[in-house]
């Protein structure tokens, strides 16, 4: 098993972090910094550079779970925990840009904020945002995970939420894991149940935000309200 610290001077990824900064590095070195130790016969800089060619992203790796991580060779639990809550921390980061009580008065808006909930998904998942009178954020509510179907999202679960939380408003959101958001009609008909029942429940749907691989699509844009 061979250290970082074990390795020339000129391969240390935590060295060039040190005094080149942390933009020196590459993804994988990185990588190799979170794990710390290779395996036998194998550096940790190789190790880390295997996992990450293996899954080709940090989107596809974000999205393993601690034991399908484990099937890699020298990736042990504690390395896979290590791994996995650095991106954690990275989604995190990413998510304090926007203070809980922002304004989400844009699809580009809302699109910008959810992106790292939902653009790197394998499958889908629908949230509510839920509003306050001058259209800021009191609650995000993750509603449901598989596909849209009209049959198995109830506005009741969309809407008990926005009755406890006295919302104002709603945006519904949702991603599409082909990374095409052009609506379905599944999606179409979602929308027009929960634009139905917010007329009739005083609490205005303002609009479903479809995310897709570095786009979106607007129902509110598309004039479909």
């Amino acid at each position: 098993m061979f250290l970082i610290k074990e390795m020339p001077g000129s391969e240390r990824p935590r060295e060039r972090f040190i005094h080149h900064g942390k933009e020196a590095v590459s993804t994988p070195e990185l990588i190799a910094i979170i794990l710390r130790t290779g395996r036998h016969k194998q550096s940790v800089v190789d190790l880390a550079r295997a996992l990450y060619y293996e899954y080709e992203s940090l989107k596809a790796l974000n999205q393993l779970s601690v034991s399908e991580l484990t099937k890699t060779p020298g990736v042990g639990s504690a390395k896979a925990v290590q791994l996995l809550a650095a991106l954690e921390l990275g989604k995190r980061l990413y998510e304090e840009n926007f203070p809980p009580s922002m304004a989400l008065n844009a699809p580009e808006a809302v699109y910008d904020y959810m992106r790292a909930d939902l653009e790197m998904l394998t499958q889908e998942m629908f949230y509510a945002l839920y509003l306050d009178t001058k259209g800021k954020l009191i609650k995000k509510e993750r509603i449901f995970i598989g596909s849209l179907n009209s049959a198995v999202v109830h506005p009741r679960e969309v809407f008990k939420f926005a009755v406890v939380l006295s919302a104002a408003t709603i945006i519904i959101v949702h991603n599409h894991p082909s990374g095409d958001p052009t609506p379905s009609r599944s999606d179409e008909r979602v929308t027009k149940t929960m634009v139905d029942t917010g007329r009739l429940m005083d609490i205005e749907l303002l609009d479903h935000i479809i995310i897709g691989k570095g786009r979106y699509y607007s129902f509110k844009e598309h004039n479909h309200f």
